[in-house]
């Protein structure tokens, strides 16, 4: 249904004018907080206050976690990959009963601001540390992702450059502004934004393809609709397995223990209205992953006899969304812009929420553990001053990255290697009580090693085409510029196994894992290891204790040295009954 290199337009006045509309709301939200908030506490700035609503946080959670990475990227894995990209939907519900049930009861009712507070409170001081180190570094390399949009330049025409710093800057200019709430009302406009752009897509693109009997007959016949494979390979790249269990752990790392979402749950007035928050949100979610499914299914429809990617049209996957919007709504003035907009929704939102939390957990974590006398204006100066820091430096970073597009494939995979096992950190604490601190740093460094171990394996080693399974595309409906023949794509390298290269059994094996599987697999080296070395190091004292009290009874070991024994093994026992009374104390108070 498509035509041979298109001469698409770029950007006009309207589209500008659409797209600066974007950030000037976004903008005008955060003076509006500054000024009706300009007298509160920093801990209203940090938590608004713990009066928000359900509603405008469920849009700001869905908003922030469907980034420009979910807008693009996700119709892009449909188009190549299929539409199995819809089970997703399985592990967002898992995802979201989770959290909603078991981890924000926990964080709401122990009245803290960082998350990292529950693992002083749960363990020690130096695993909340950790923790908040990692988080840190995680956040800040998933802002440099968002905020690389090296598909502008060539398709929109839109400056690199300008892209990063208008959204650098209005970003840290609303949070620092307006807190908080600031975020969350911006983020519910920037919701609205997302829908309305994709839906626009959704209805001119099922316009141009023939119709929505058109789109699902070529969907169909290109194999796309093959949703449910039971291939229990965790090589695979997305099957029902990966993407329901490993989507799972990868996604309840983002939403079960992550900052910027229980940041804004315990903003809400009661733990009621946060678990709303949660379940409200799973609705948004599902409607943006639908859209991004459709979108990617038109898309295919629209270019299943002329493929851009492999006519070189585009340079990668992640232009292809953007190429087609320009094609399908490049007639009409300030469409086009509308999607850059929606695109830039999830963008600034999932920013904004981001440079909020680190200002966060910086200010809670390490700020107040070393001022512990600090009013509330200076409390308030250094929350906004971090915000700004937080900003700066991350816009700065990005367009480094820019340059460097190696750091942008490794800050994705970044995500669930630190957020498996966090999430295993704080499974240890909540859900087995005899945990000790020993246990907690030694299963985190484990969790750790594992996850990264394999990402960055992956990073130097990609999948093969056997385990990721592109199908196939197509460009007999193009003719190449010299010639007025046209040319066909070859079959995936995955059905010719003479295709394939030679490599190691660790680099086909363990590093060829699904990247979904991350996550999984810090989780469950962090478990383990921590309730292993819990036994080993609970138990001592209590094996020392008994020892020490027959060897003294059966005057084996007199003098100082029982007694040293005896007070050992007693304070270890003491440790272990005391660890787990607190723990359970801590999960149960009303």
């Amino acid at each position: 249904t498509s035509t041979p290199y298109f001469h698409l337009g770029t950007f006009v006045s309207w589209d500008y004018v659409v797209f600066a509309c974007l950030f000037v709301v976004s903008s005008g939200i955060g003076v509006f907080f500054a000024v009706k908030e300009r007298k509160n506490p920093s801990s209203e700035f940090l938590v608004g206050g713990r009066q928000m609503t359900c509603g405008p946080v469920a849009l700001s959670l869905t908003a922030s976690f469907m980034s420009a990475v979910t807008v693009l990227g996700a119709p892009s894995d449909v188009y190549r990959f299929g539409g199995s990209f819809v089970l997703f939907g399985v592990a967002y519900t898992f995802v979201v009963i989770a959290t909603a049930e078991l981890f924000v009861p926990v964080f709401y009712r122990s009245g803290i601001t960082s998350t990292y507070e529950y693992l002083e409170m749960r363990f020690c001081k130096g695993v909340r540390m950790a923790a908040t180190l990692i988080y840190i570094l995680q956040t800040v390399s998933l802002i440099v992702l968002f905020l690389n949009f090296t598909f502008l330049p060539t398709v929109t025409g839109f400056n690199l450059w300008g892209s990063i710093f208008a959204t650098g800057v209005v970003c840290t200019f609303y949070c620092t502004l307006g807190g908080l709430k600031a975020v969350v009302w911006t983020d519910a406009f920037q919701m609205v934004v997302m829908v309305v752009g994709f839906m626009t897509v959704l209805v001119q693109g099922t316009r141009k393809t023939g119709g929505a009997a058109s789109v699902w007959e070529v969907a169909k016949n290109g194999n796309r609709l093959d949703i449910f494979d039971f291939d229990p390979d965790p090589l695979r790249r997305h099957t029902f397995w990966t993407i329901s269990i490993g989507g799972t752990f990868t996604w309840l790392g983002i939403y079960g223990v992550n900052q910027s979402t229980i940041q804004r749950c315990i903003s809400c007035k009661t733990e009621t209205h946060a678990k709303l928050a949660l379940y409200f949100n799973l609705l948004g979610l599902l409607v943006i992953l639908v859209c991004a499914v459709f979108s990617g299914l038109i898309m295919y429809a629209f270019y299943a006899n002329c493929d851009p990617w492999t006519a070189q049209s585009v340079t990668a996957p992640d232009q292809l969304m953007p190429y087609f919007v320009m094609e399908i709504l490049g007639d009409y003035p300030g469409l086009p812009g509308l999607f850059v907009a929606c695109a830039f929704s999830g963008t600034l939102s999932t920013v904004a929420a981001s440079i909020n939390a680190l200002a966060t957990v910086t200010y809670e974590d390490f700020v107040k553990q070393c001022c512990t006398n600090l009013s509330n204006k200076a409390s308030g100066w250094i929350s906004k001053g971090l915000c700004i820091v937080f900003g700066v430096a991350c816009t700065t970073m990005a367009v480094a990255a820019s340059y460097m597009g190696g750091i942008v494939q490794a800050a994705l995979s970044i995500h669930g290697m630190c957020g498996g096992p966090m999430l295993g950190l704080f499974s240890l604490g909540i859900i087995f009580p005899w945990t000790n601190s020993m246990g907690a740093a030694g299963g985190l460094t484990l969790g750790i090693a594992l996850s990264f171990w394999a990402g960055v394996g992956a990073f130097i080693y990609p999948a093969l085409d056997i385990n990721t399974r592109p199908l196939s595309l197509s460009i007999e409906g193009c003719l190449q510029t010299n010639s007025s023949d046209p040319t066909t794509s070859v079959p995936p390298s995955y059905l010719d196994p003479t295709a394939l290269p030679s490599r190691s059994s660790l680099a086909d094996r363990w590093y060829s894992m699904s990247y979904l599987y991350y996550s999984a697999v810090g989780f469950l080296a962090t478990v383990t290891a921590g309730l292993l070395i819990s036994f080993i190091t609970g138990t001592a004292g209590l094996l020392i204790f008994i020892t020490g009290t027959v060897c003294l009874q059966r005057r084996h070991i007199t003098g100082t040295a029982g007694l040293l024994i005896f007070i050992t093994g007693t304070a270890g026992l003491i440790s272990f009954i005391t660890g787990t009374v607190c723990s359970v104390d801590i999960q149960l108070e009303p």
